[in-house]
């Protein structure tokens, strides 16, 4: 896939996302220093949290060409930025996020990434699929994609990470996407990529950890099954929540259906937040998320 290019004869599109404390005046500042650089804004979205009293801004914005460059533009925003002490970031609309898929042995978020990035409906640049088997380098080699086989056991799992974050390095992955990788990371490797590695649970919250989840859902006689998209930590299914979904079962779905209708969950709500995560719409509140649609 190649990296899509502002239309011929358009103007440069940028999303400046920020946070900070709460107070009067932000907007009015950011929107000041849009139109003084002859910039137009596109959409916007903001959210004052009364609690922690912190705001939260996404604004997609254009700017006639030729227009100033990334940095230039960077370098202006400063004083606004220093003013109201923001956590900010300044993207090329255009410029998609390099991406690295994870996976072991259950192919259905996998498949459905591939497939999405494949038709352009998924603004990533994938830079390959990591995973400890190699089920699904034919999948992978078959969308001209690097697959990097790294076999982990109980003694090799301190190589095998380090090959991971090696591998990490030199593609210049800016997120890292778990899509059923059943391996149990450090909290090194955690800490190393906090805020930029999504996973997905098969669930709403972690409550059946272990093996066989759907069995031990079926076991319960649960009415809803649904799935959960979050940011990796060091806590096992504790990550910041990006996205959940969920599908009304009955008494009649046997385990392997509940399996189906579950993969099937699970594999839209992970797409959902890697591309919500690709567009900058996520910024992180603490223990918790904020997602300005």
């Amino acid at each position: 896939m190649s990296t899509p290019s502002a239309p011929a004869g358009a103007g440069l599109e940028y999303i400046l996302t920020l946070s900070c404390p709460d107070k009067p005046g932000i907007v009015y500042a950011v929107s000041s220093f849009l139109v003084q650089h002859s910039a137009n804004i596109i959409d916007s979205q903001q959210y004052g949290d009364p609690d922690e009293g912190r705001f939260f801004m996404r604004v997609h914005f254009s700017v006639p060409r030729p227009g100033l460059p990334i940095a230039d533009l960077e370098r202006d925003f400063t004083w606004v930025a220093e003013s109201f002490h923001m956590s900010w970031q300044l993207h090329d609309k255009f410029e998609r996020i390099k991406t690295l898929l994870m996976v072991s042995q259950l192919g259905h978020c996998l498949n459905h990434l591939l497939f999405r990035w494949s038709a352009g409906s998924l603004p990533v640049d994938i830079t390959g699929v990591v995973s400890n088997h190699e089920v699904f380098r034919g999948l992978t080699e078959s969308y001209k994609l690097p697959f990097h086989y790294i076999p982990v056991t109980k003694d090799s799992k301190p190589v095998a990470e380090a090959k991971l974050l090696s591998i990490i390095d030199e593609t210049d992955t800016e997120l890292i996407v778990l899509a059923r990788y059943m391996q149990i990371l450090s909290s090194e490797v955690c800490k190393r990529v906090e805020g930029r590695m999504i996973n997905i649970h098969h669930s709403f919250l972690p409550s059946f950890k272990g093996a066989r989840p759907y069995h031990q859902a079926y076991t319960k006689g649960v009415k809803l099954v649904g799935a959960t998209a979050h940011y990796v930590t060091p806590d096992l299914d504790e990550g910041p929540i990006i996205e959940q979904g969920l599908v009304r079962v009955d008494h009649s779905y046997t385990p392997e259906r509940l399996v189906e209708a579950g993969r099937d969950v699970e594999a839209q709500v992970l797409a959902r937040a890697v591309s919500w995560h690709a567009e900058h719409r996520v910024l992180l509140n603490g223990d918790r998320t904020v997602v300005l649609m």
